[in-house]
C-alpha cells in the first residue's frame, strides 16, 4: 500500500520510494543504485548513453536490456564506441536485444568521441560531470513521486545539458541529463522517509569529489 509522499512498505517492512512498482529488478536498483555516487567514467558514460536511450521510454525497459546493451557497445568503453563505423551502425540496428533506433544509436558513437575528447580536457569524464553538482536548494519538486510521470529539470542540468550541446553531445537534454544525475548520486532524490535517502546521504557525504 502507497504512503504519503511517495512511498511504499515493502514486504521487509522498509519503506522505499514508490516508484519501483514492487518489481524485483526495479527494487534492486533502486536499494543499490539509483542516487549512490559514481566516480568511474565507463559507468558514467554507460549511464549517459542509456539515459539518451530511455528518452520516450521507461527506465525499466532499458534496465531489463543493460547487459545487452553492455555487450553491443563494447561494455561502453568510450575510446571502443568511438571507433565503429557504419558497418557497426547496421550491426546494432538489426540488434534485437537493444532498442534499435538509428538516431540514438548513432548518438551513443557520436557522444563516444566527444567524452574522449572531454576526458583529454578535464582529466576524467567524472571530473568534468561534477563540476555541476548543485546546492541541495535546486532539488526540485517532482510532481508524481510514485511515478515518476513529471521528470523535472533544474538550473544544474539545464547548465550541464546546454555545456554538453554546445561541445557536440546529442540526446542529452535536460531532463534526461537530471535523469542522469539522480541515477549517479550528483543529487539525491530518494524519497524523505526512504530507507535509501540517509544511507545514500552518508555516501554521497564521504564520496571525494574528482578533481
Amino acid at each position: 500500500m502507497a504512503l504519503a509522499e511517495g512511498l511504499v512498505r515493502g514486504e521487509d517492512g522498509k519503506l522505499r520510494c514508490a516508484w519501483h512498482g514492487g518489481l524485483a529488478d526495479y527494487r534492486a536498483y533502486h536499494d543499490g543504485e539509483w542516487g549512490r555516487p559514481v566516480g568511474d567514467d565507463r559507468l558514467l558514460f554507460e549511464k549517459i548513453c542509456l539515459e539518451g536511450f530511455q528518452s520516450g521510454l521507461s527506465w525499466l525497459t532499458i534496465l531489463r536490456k543493460r547487459d545487452n546493451f553492455r555487450k553491443a557497445f563494447a561494455d561502453f568503453e568510450r575510446e571502443k564506441v568511438a571507433r565503429f563505423g557504419p558497418e557497426d551502425i547496421e550491426r546494432l540496428v538489426l540488434d534485437a536485444g537493444i532498442i534499435r533506433h538509428r538516431g540514438k544509436i548513432g548518438s551513443t558513437i557520436n557522444n563516444a568521441k566527444r567524452a574522449v575528447e572531454l576526458a583529454a580536457e578535464f582529466g576524467t569524464l567524472a571530473s568534468y560531470v561534477w563540476r555541476f553538482e548543485p546546492p541541495p536548494s535546486d532539488r526540485p519538486k517532482i510532481v508524481d513521486w510514485p511515478t515518476l510521470t513529471a521528470m523535472p529539470k533544474t538550473p544544474a542540468s539545464i547548465a550541464l545539458s546546454k555545456d554538453l550541446r554546445k561541445r557536440g553531445w546529442t540526446f542529452v537534454g535536460p531532463t534526461t541529463i537530471y535523469a542522469f544525475m539522480q541515477g549517479v548520486g550528483i543529487v539525491n532524490d530518494h524519497v524523505e522517509g526512504c530507507f535509501c535517502r540517509p544511507e545514500v546521504e552518508a555516501l554521497r557525504k564521504k564520496f571525494k569529489r574528482p578533481k
